[in-house]
């Protein structure tokens, strides 16, 4: 069985480590060229890890471009992973490996279907979420099941805590994955189409705290878009942008807190841990 892997992030970069350290091998690697996604949050050069296990690598504009597709049949590519990777591939790209192109989603699919996936998870105040090993397909997170990996959600999860352990779970995946996929012993499972559920995208200026909602909200959007998201954030009385990136609610809901930065809303009052107010931090 042959495997190719398509990435330009440190999450890639650790799960084609992961199946090395499985005792399997890449067969094709593709990647952006240098000068993209510079800024990329992540964003790794794959030369040393290809140069050292002796991998072909590709790097492309597009995963789209006809080199690519063109690799990927030359190589006679088996199984495609696509993993930390923004681009959305073609019908021609999902085609051309033998078997399909695989790929990861950070919820419990069919749930969660799209995009903010983290931030979502916490806004929602569910007690579970997930990462999902699936064959893409020319819809949006709605191809066969290969496997899952659960993530608990309690009222301390944070954005930055969810992250750790989806990235952890994808690792765990590959893993456990690789080398039942090499033998052709997985089974996929059609996704359950009542059960599924889409999640819009997010801009930052979604993370504007409702002052007049409710402190249980707030507190959820803080945790949920805190780094290494944009943050949650007010207008202060002066008219200044305060980001708030740590939170927590009152045990006292309607008192005055005059030696601590706080919002008070309706329902109880939002301690404010750790706040910057643009151009001017402090907290």
């Amino acid at each position: 069985m042959k495997f190719g892997f398509v990435t330009c992030v440190q999450l890639g970069l650790s799960c084609m480590d992961a199946i090395y350290r499985v005792g399997q091998s890449l067969d094709l690697v593709i990647t952006l060229n240098d000068s993209q996604a510079r800024q990329k949050s992540g964003r790794v050069y794959l030369d040393d890890f290809c140069n050292k296990h002796q991998i072909p690598l590709l790097k492309s504009n597009h995963i789209n471009d006809e080199s690519c597709i063109a690799a990927i049949k030359a190589h006679k590519i088996d199984w495609l992973f696509i993993i930390g990777w923004s681009q959305i591939a073609n019908s021609e790209i999902l085609n051309a490996p033998n078997n399909g192109v695989l790929g990861m989603h950070p919820t419990l699919l069919p749930q969660g279907r799209g995009r903010a996936a983290i931030p979502w998870a916490i806004i929602k105040g569910l007690n579970k979420t997930g990462v999902t090993l699936f064959k893409l397909d020319t819809g949006v997170d709605t191809g066969e099941i290969i496997a899952q990996k659960e993530i608990l959600l309690d009222t301390s999860t944070t954005a930055a805590s969810l992250y750790t352990e989806v990235n952890r779970c994808h690792i765990q995946l590959i893993e456990e994955v690789i080398n039942p996929l090499s033998k052709g012993e997985l089974s996929l499972r059609v996704q359950d189409e009542s059960k599924a559920t889409i999640w819009p995208g997010r801009k930052p200026e979604d993370g504007e705290i409702n002052l007049k909602g409710s402190v249980v909200d707030a507190e959820k959007l803080v945790r949920a878009v805190t780094k290494p998201y944009p943050g949650a954030f007010y207008f202060n009385s002066e008219g200044n942008k305060a980001i708030v990136w740590e939170a927590e609610i009152s045990k006292e809901r309607f008192c005055s807190l005059n030696d601590k930065a706080h919002l008070q809303f309706y329902d109880g009052i939002l301690i404010l841990n750790k706040i910057e107010v643009v151009n001017t931090p402090y907290g």
